[in-house]
């Protein structure tokens, strides 16, 4: 690997580090490739724990020249949504945000909401999170200025809808409105979402004044209401200050092996949205790089960025951060970190709720979960990850095993492992066991649960334990094992002969419990898919040389079984890629030969 190094570039581009099973450990970015890879593997670098920890498992790496760095930043965001590399920071939200978009360019504009951007002249307003004030909002504007919000096509007239007759929308598909007139309306509602107060309000009051003086009462009525309920709807919206205009305020919070980010959506001067996520994994490092991990995740998705962020702490290498930002809003971003005045009250604001979230959040529980846990099965150190393994079998056919991962207060599926058991003949839990165990380790390599509960008894945790400690190559990997066993609910230990009453209530027995249930129920549905597709398998599937286009060609001439059953060695010899002898093979096999 050393000797690869030399035909590494000095160009700017993003690594990849992999390990013996070519899994991606580790993606990051750098302006001089060759540099930054050999300061992983000389020997005078000093690295942090996290990095010594991943240097180790390295088996390989793989690069990918840029054309520029900020190429390399957009690409380096990308990989680690895709392969969710193990020691990379992951922001674990893959979720698009609602946006309001304004098609100003189709001849009769709607608004609809949006998960997606385009760049398609349309004006996006948002992101709106939770959605509730968005709904608020096109509720508002459906019942004050009543524009469509349905996407036909308006060539022709045709006969309005019950929206319409709700008050809801002025029908223009039935010519009740002129297009200028219409035309007029959108650009009330552009103002009204860019939070141009003053603008709409002056053009609104010049209207109604109009129509007074042109004895148009009725609609000059219809203006002024329009007006009172627009100064009733922001005088209760979140106004932190018109100054700011369109910024993303964020704070964060450490505690433990967690970190919470808190966003405040700020969009002309009103807050429209918070939204706070977890890290839970790989935290040990800096601020800066945490930041930096945060951005290149958060706004690579369908996201626009504001005019401005605001943070305590500015990310490694903001200036290519800057860069990365101003490309997706093709406009200037700029990130700041003020240490006085407004913004810095609201960064702490944020850091504030980024605390709080964390103290009422499930991951505090999830700790002190954790901890009794650790107290009642004696363990050594907490089991932030445990898996669980079960067997299913009918009357020792069939046999299957199942392997699921908790970790931190969720199921993690992508880590769940379903196999059929290849060296065990007949009924026999502790081979069986062995078996899903020792292939589950393999499999997983260093990301192994810090406890394996297996579904018994006592007998059941002996017999385990002695066949794994006659298998070296797993002692060496094996993690805390208790067994769990039904009717009466315990738990026994390989430290103590006394089992741990599971029915007591407390959540330490109740987590134990579900994961023990989740374990069968994966095992059990594998077991009963392979029995329904052996019930349904075909008489064809089982003779030798009948593949599956054999099989299609079969039943495409004669129909069935029973019309291939009926049919003789010559018709079926005739077929393309038959021939006499796998003709009369195959009625043999039916039970007829003619």
């Amino acid at each position: 690997m050393l000797s690869k190094l030399s035909t590494v570039p000095q160009k700017p581009g993003i690594y990849l580090f992999k390990d013996a099973k070519k899994k991606i450990l580790y993606v990051g970015k750098a302006k001089n490739l060759r540099n930054r890879l050999k300061n992983y593997f000389q020997k005078s670098t000093v690295l942090d724990h996290r990095k010594s920890a991943m240097i180790k498992l390295v088996n390989d790496f793989s690069f990918i020249v840029t054309a520029n760095e900020l190429e390399a930043l957009v690409l380096e965001g990308n990989l680690i949504k895709q392969y969710k590399p193990r020691f990379n920071i992951i922001l674990r939200d893959d979720k698009n945000y609602p946006y309001i978009k304004l098609t100003i360019h189709d001849d009769w504009p709607f608004l609809e909401v949006v998960r997606k951007i385009e760049k398609d002249g349309s004006l996006y307003f948002g992101p709106y999170v939770p959605a509730g004030i968005m709904w608020e909002l096109l509720a508002f504007i459906r019942r004050n200025f009543q524009i469509r919000d349905c996407r036909f096509s308006l060539d022709k007239k045709i006969r309005p809808c019950i929206q319409h007759q709700m008050g809801k929308c002025l029908a223009p598909c039935a010519g009740n409105i002129s297009k200028r007139e219409y035309r007029n309306l959108i650009h009330e509602v552009e103002l009204f979402l860019k939070g141009k107060r003053m603008n709409l309000i002056t053009m609104l009051e010049k209207k109604m004044s109009h129509l007074s003086e042109e004895t148009r009462y009725e609609e000059a009525a219809e203006i002024r209401d329009r007006i009172k309920a627009l100064r009733k709807a922001w005088e209760i919206q979140r106004v932190v200050s018109p100054k700011l205009g369109t910024t993303d305020i964020i704070g964060f919070y450490r505690k433990d092996a967690t970190v919470v980010f808190t966003v405040f959506f700020v969009r002309n001067g009103m807050l429209i949205g918070t939204k706070n996520f977890f890290v839970r994994e790989n935290i040990s490092v800096p601020d800066h790089e945490l930041f930096h991990a945060f951005f290149i995740q958060f706004y690579s998705g369908e996201f626009i960025p504001p005019s401005e962020i605001l943070l305590p702490v500015l990310p490694a290498d903001y200036g290519s951060v800057e860069m990365f930002l101003q490309e997706l809003r093709q406009n200037a971003s700029r990130i700041r970190s003020p240490k006085s005045g407004k913004k810095k009250e609201l960064i702490d604001m944020a850091m504030e709720n980024a605390k709080l979230t964390y103290e009422s959040s499930k991951e505090h529980s999830v700790e002190t979960l954790l901890r009794e846990l650790q107290e009642r099965l004696k363990l050594r150190k907490r089991p932030n990850n445990i898996g669980a393994v079960d067997a299913s079998t009918l009357s020792g056919k069939e046999a299957v095993g199942s392997f699921v991962y908790w970790s931190r207060g969720a199921f993690r599926k992508d880590f769940y492992r379903r196999l059929r058991i290849k060296t065990v003949t007949g009924i026999n839990d502790y081979s069986m066991m062995e078996e899903i165990i020792s292939r589950i380790m393999t499999d997983l390599g260093e990301k192994l649960p810090d406890l394996i509960m297996i579904d018994g008894g006592k007998g059941h945790l002996e017999a385990v334990r002695t066949l794994i400690h006659k298998n070296r190559a797993i002692l060496k990997k094996i993690p805390f094992l208790v067994a769990i066993a039904k009717k009466p609910d315990r738990a026994f230990i390989p430290s103590s002969s006394d089992a741990i009453n599971l029915n007591d209530k407390k959540l330490s027995s109740l987590l134990l419990k579900s994961i023990r249930d989740e374990a069968h129920r994966f095992a059990v549905g594998y077991h009963r898919k392979l029995r329904e597709k052996e019930l349904f398998k075909s008489p064809l599937e089982q003779i030798k040389g009948i593949g599956k286009k054999r099989r299609l060609a079969l039943l495409r001439v004669f129909g069935s079984i029973e019309g291939v059953k009926n049919s003789t060695v010559e018709e079926i010899a005739k077929l393309k890629s038959f021939n006499r002898a796998l003709a009369e093979r195959l009625l043999r096999e039916l039970g007829r030969h003619k």
